[in-house]
């Protein structure tokens, strides 16, 4: 029996291209958005409570991530009248966590062929075979997938992480580092491991500057002030 089966895109690849309907008017992905980072993030389904939770969410953060140079684009397979329908609902009726009259103005995607979410991966036939599941898809300004998320259907998605992701990759980038577990702005940052040899020597040596802090040869640190990395990354 032969199954219709997309690859699913991978960290590393060119975001795949596609043309669509949304609720803010048509777009052409990824080149409407070159020169910003974009995430692109599917939901199961309109009017299903998890997911109104996150675009209130996701709608309330958005300028919070436009300070990031990010853009935010929804998808789900439902149509575009159901699109407009439920969030104008959100707008209207809904309050949660102190989110009220909250209005999404990102684009939301029409997908009901699904053919969006096949590009993509988003459909899981272990979670269902027609609904996408919770996908993240970080894709920066050349339209490079740089990191993916998945949650399944009934997990709703934390956008503290999401957008201490963003930061991580973008501080990444600008200084030529890597980033720990549970980094945040301020907290010293990872030498690449390809230089740490040499770097875990000349401090040894007494060459390096004292801001470089070497556990062992694969191991050394440095600080990135919490304001240089604001500065670099969000302008301000």
């Amino acid at each position: 029996m032969s199954e219709n089966v997309t690859a699913m895109p991978r960290i590393g690849d060119k975001a795949p291209e596609f043309k669509a309907v949304t609720t803010q008017g048509p777009i052409n992905f990824p080149q409407d958005y070159s020169g910003s980072w974009v995430i692109l993030f599917s939901h199961p389904a309109d009017f299903t409570p998890v997911c109104t939770s996150e675009f209130m969410t996701f709608a309330t953060l958005e300028s919070k991530f436009a300070e990031a140079n990010c853009k935010l684009v929804g998808l789900s397979v439902d149509g575009l009248y159901s699109h407009i329908a439920w969030l104008r609902t959100i707008k209207e009726k809904i309050e949660y966590k102190g989110m009220k009259d909250v209005e999404v103005k990102f684009p939301l995607i029409e997908d009901i062929t699904m053919e969006v979410a096949n590009k993509y991966g988003m459909i899981q036939p272990g979670e269902a075979t027609t609904k996408a599941v919770r996908a993240v898809f970080f894709i920066d300004p050349k339209g490079i997938i740089r990191a993916i998320i998945y949650y399944p259907l009934s997990t709703g998605r934390n956008f503290d992480e999401i957008y201490r992701a963003l930061i991580a990759m973008q501080t990444a980038d600008a200084f030529s580092v890597a980033t720990p577990a549970d980094w945040q702005p301020g907290d010293d940052v990872i030498v690449p491991t390809a230089g740490s040899c040499g770097v875990a020597k000349n401090r040894m040596e007494g060459k390096e500057g004292a801001d470089i802090k070497c556990y062992d040869w694969f191991f050394c640190t440095k600080p990135i002030a919490k304001e240089t990395v604001l500065k670099t990354v969000l302008n301000k």
